[in-house]
């Protein structure tokens, strides 16, 4: 069983998500095993880029500390493999087509393959543009995560036909950053995933409090949770571990219960 099928395979999955380097790489290595520990099954690590389009503010300013910070994408490959010998929980990349162009694309996934990473996420690849890197992450064991949008609509069974590790179900429309409410209708595309492919499906976009990932964790198999936690890491910089971890163990009870 892969690390990827495995984070689901406990029931419910908390999925965090965290700028790396931000506040700083040290910070990010001593971050990401405690957060396994607090309960997260899954981590997912924010390549900072000048230009994230699908991100809010939050996110954009971390990526804006992390870069200010000296984070390059070969720091982080050397950070993740340092966290790989602490501990085994599912990792996954998040980051834009730019940036993995620019660095040479079957260079980064060989170097994210090799210092640990289970998963990549590219919020800006249209599914119709993933053979772009869909065979070279097949070459390094790399899960190339499908996103799913509440107007993608006719297009769900497609792309989830041709999914593999888990399906991103975006539960808003817009860029990251936390919610009062959200309003799409989440079973429904949950079903239309099932229906084309047993394959998990977490939502994110906008979740920030107990209630709206137990709400929302009905209807599907995993939370994926960003702006809120990376506002920690703004509010408690050097000093955000005890208190992220808290907020995962707080949100990782609400959808266990």
């Amino acid at each position: 069983m892969s690390r990827i099928s495995e984070a689901f395979s406990k029931g419910k999955a908390f999925i965090p998500f965290i700028t790396a380097g931000d506040p700083d790489l040290t910070v990010t290595e001593q971050l990401v095993p405690a957060m396994a520990e607090a309960g997260a099954d899954m981590i997912e690590l924010g390549i900072p880029f000048s230009d994230p389009v699908a991100e809010g503010i939050v996110i954009q300013e971390a990526d804006q500390r992390a870069l200010a910070a000296g984070t390059t994408a070969d720091k982080i490959f050397e950070s993740v493999s340092r966290i790989r010998q602490k501990t085994n929980v599912p990792l996954a990349f998040m980051t834009y087509i730019n940036p993995i162009f620019v660095y040479g694309s079957e260079r980064f996934i060989k170097n994210a393959a090799e210092s640990g990473i289970d998963a990549l996420i590219v919020p800006d690849m249209p599914f119709e543009e993933k053979e772009e890197l869909h065979p070279i992450c097949r070459k390094y064991g790399i899960d190339l995560i499908s996103l799913i949008a509440p107007t993608s609509k006719e297009r769900i069974t497609a792309i989830a036909s041709e999914a593999e590790g888990f399906v991103y179900c975006v539960s808003s429309m817009g860029v990251t950053g936390v919610r009062k409410e959200i309003t799409s209708d989440i079973g429904d595309m949950v079903s239309l995933v099932k229906a084309s492919r047993d394959l998990p499906c977490a939502i994110g976009f906008g979740i920030s409090t107990p209630e709206q990932a137990k709400e929302l964790s009905k209807y599907a198999d995993g939370i994926i949770v960003g702006s809120a936690i990376v506002k920690l890491a703004a509010l408690h910089g050097k000093d955000c571990v005890e208190p992220i971890c808290d907020y995962i163990r707080e949100m990782k009870s609400a959808i266990t219960k």
